[in-house]
C-alpha cells in the first residue's frame, strides 16, 4: 500500500478529458500532419528542477493515488519498465509500456508486425504514427475496464509527441532516470529473456569504481531460477552496435523533451545509485511514497 507522505496533486484533467479522450485527440493530431520519423525504442539519489531545487509541494486530493498521471523518461535499457510496474503495482494505476506495446505486436499477426520487424531489427525508432494507434489502442482497452490514471513508460519521446499529450491532459509529473552509460550498454548487452515462460533477466554484473568524486557503482545480476537457466534467448536487437546506436539517438532525442518538463517545472531527474535494492527505496524518498508491504517483509 502506498502512502503519500507529502503533499502531491497527483490527479489534473482538463474538463471531463478520459483516458479514451487521449486515445481519440491523439490520433486526430497526429493525422493533420505529416508523419515524424522520431519515436519509441524498442551521485546519490536526486531530484531536481529547472533551478536543481527539489520540485514544491503539490496540492493533495483525497483518495487519489489510483488517479496519478505520471511519465517514465530514460534511455533504453535503464530500468523505465522496472520502476514503473513497481509503482504501478503500488499506487494501483495501469503501467503502459509503448515498448511492451511494440512487443506484443510484433508476436502477433497484426498488421504492423512485419513493417516493425524491420525497424527494430535495425535499430531504428519507431514512428510517431506507429506508437499512437498502438498506444490508442491500449488506452481504448483501459478505458473500457473502468481504469483511471496511468504511468505511461516509454511515451512521450519527442516534443510533437508530448504537445499531443499536453494538449488534452496534464501531466502530474516526469520521472527522468539516469544511469552511466557504460553501466546502461552492460545492463542492454546481459538481458536475456525465457523462451517458455517470457521471464526477463540479466546475467550481467555491473562494478564500477567512482572516478572524480562519482560513487562506485554495483548492479547485481538478475539470474533465472533452474527450470528456466537453459532457456534463455537474447533479444535480437541486444548487440553492442544496435544498443550504441539506440543510446545515440536517444541521447540526441531527449534533451529538447525533457527541457519542455524541465521548464514546466514537472521534470524530477533520478539518478540510479545502484541496483533495485539500492535504487527502489531512493525513489521512494523522492517521490514522498511508502512502501508498507516491503517495510512489512523486512521487519
Amino acid at each position: 500500500m502506498a502512502v503519500s507522505k507529502l503533499n502531491h496533486r497527483l490527479f489534473r484533467l482538463r474538463g471531463y478529458t478520459t483516458i479514451s479522450s487521449i486515445a481519440f485527440i491523439a490520433l486526430r493530431s497526429l493525422s493533420s500532419s505529416s508523419s515524424s520519423d522520431h519515436g519509441i525504442d524498442l551521485k546519490p539519489a536526486t531530484w531536481v528542477d529547472h533551478n536543481q531545487k527539489g520540485l514544491p509541494p503539490l496540492e493533495q486530493k483525497p483518495n487519489s493515488d489510483k488517479n496519478v498521471q505520471w511519465v517514465f523518461l530514460g534511455c533504453p535499457g535503464v530500468g523505465k519498465g522496472t520502476y514503473a510496474s513497481r509503482l504501478s503495482n503500488l499506487l494501483g494505476v495501469p503501467h503502459i509500456a509503448t515498448g511492451d506495446l511494440v512487443r506484443e505486436e510484433l508476436s502477433s499477426s497484426g498488421p504492423l508486425a512485419s513493417q516493425l520487424a524491420d525497424i527494430v531489427n535495425q535499430g531504428k525508432l519507431v514512428s510517431d504514427e506507429i506508437i499512437i494507434k498502438l498506444l490508442s489502442k491500449r488506452l481504448e482497452t483501459s478505458a473500457a475496464k473502468g481504469e483511471t490514471g496511468f504511468i505511461l513508460d516509454g511515451f512521450p519521446r519527442t516534443i510533437r509527441q508530448a504537445e499531443i499529450l499536453d494538449g488534452v491532459t496534464d501531466i502530474d509529473l516526469v520521472i527522468n532516470l539516469k544511469l552511466r552509460e557504460e553501466a546502461l550498454l552492460a545492463k542492454c548487452l546481459g538481458r536475456r529473456i525465457c523462451s517458455e515462460c517470457g521471464g526477463n533477466y540479466n546475467v550481467a554484473s555491473i562494478d564500477i569504481k567512482g572516478e572524480d568524486g562519482s560513487p562506485n557503482l554495483y548492479m547485481a545480476p538478475l539470474l533465472p531460477p533452474p527450470h528456466c537457466a537453459s532457456k534463455l534467448i537474447t533479444r535480437s536487437d541486444d548487440t553492442e552496435e544496435v544498443v550504441k546506436k539506440r543510446l545515440r539517438i536517444y541521447n540526441e532525442m531527449s534533451q529538447p523533451l525533457e527541457e519542455f518538463y524541465r521548464r514546466r517545472g514537472k521534470l524530477l531527474e533520478f539518478e540510479l545509485p545502484g541496483g533495485i535494492p539500492e535504487s527502489w527505496p531512493k525513489l521512494l524518498q523522492a517521490l514522498n511514497l511508502e512502501d508498507h508491504d516491503e517495510q512489512s517483509a523486512a521487519a
